[in-house]
């Protein structure tokens, strides 16, 4: 069944003109850490040893200013999200349900790009989420649950949601770990020091409409893979 599986994917692949890395100088480094506790708040020291990415808003109203931050460790990847926000939109109160439609952020991680498969991580205010692989052929996509999703393949998540005095959020904090082992049989996991990954970082809020803000930016939704940027593993 995998040989079958695989030869379907090899054969799809063919098919397709995938647009290659970036350059090592137009790439994001990301910095090694030895593996720490999620606690949803980002006071880890980890994050003190790198930098924000400023995620830039690609349509909307809303003026919130979006941050986040990635590591990566002997076993996963880590990510961290700032997110300025007066209304928490966020209801869905089950993992794997349409996060989308409310406030969430996205990570998507595209580890070899012999293929049009990608991994796509989301995270809402109430610590739910959705974690698929997404096949995307000429444009039609739909994810993949994962599956014996159980101890070590499973991501360490948690939210944290700040408000003022009077109890009225004004950010809300997004925090997980994506073990190497959930994205297996994927090739060019797990990096080591050199290797590059195609990824996207983006964020989306529903107060009275939608707004989103990407890393990079996309031409019609988050599925373009094509224009996702370069990580590069330190």
């Amino acid at each position: 069944m995998k040989f079958t599986g695989i030869l379907m994917i090899a054969a799809v692949a063919t098919s397709f003109s995938v647009t290659r890395a970036q350059t090592t100088s137009d790439a994001l480094t990301i910095r090694k850490t030895t593996d720490f506790a999620i606690t949803g708040d980002g006071t880890a020291n980890a994050w003190n040893t790198t930098e924000w990415i400023v995620l830039e808003k690609r349509r909307g109203a809303a003026n919130y200013r979006t941050r986040a931050k990635m590591l990566y460790s002997e076993t996963g990847v880590y990510a961290l999200f700032h997110n300025e926000d007066a209304v928490i939109t966020s209801t869905l109160d089950e993992d794997f349900t349409d996060l989308w439609k409310e406030d969430v952020v996205e990570i998507f991680l595209w580890p070899d790009e012999t293929y049009p498969l990608y991994f796509e991580y989301e995270l809402s205010p109430l610590n739910r989420e959705l974690a698929i692989l997404v096949p995307n052929i000429n444009g039609h996509y739909l994810g993949w649950r994962p599956w014996h999703y159980e101890g070590g393949r499973r991501t360490r998540h948690a939210t944290y949601i700040l408000r003022t005095q009077d109890g009225t959020p004004r950010a809300w904090i997004a925090e997980c770990f994506i073990p190497y082992t959930l994205l297996r049989p994927l090739a060019n996991v797990p990096p080591s020091s050199g290797t590059q990954w195609r990824a996207n970082l983006y964020r989306l809020d529903h107060d009275h409409q939608s707004t989103a803000w990407s890393w990079k930016p996309v031409q019609k939704d988050s599925h373009d893979y094509q224009q996702f940027g370069t990580i590069l593993f330190e």
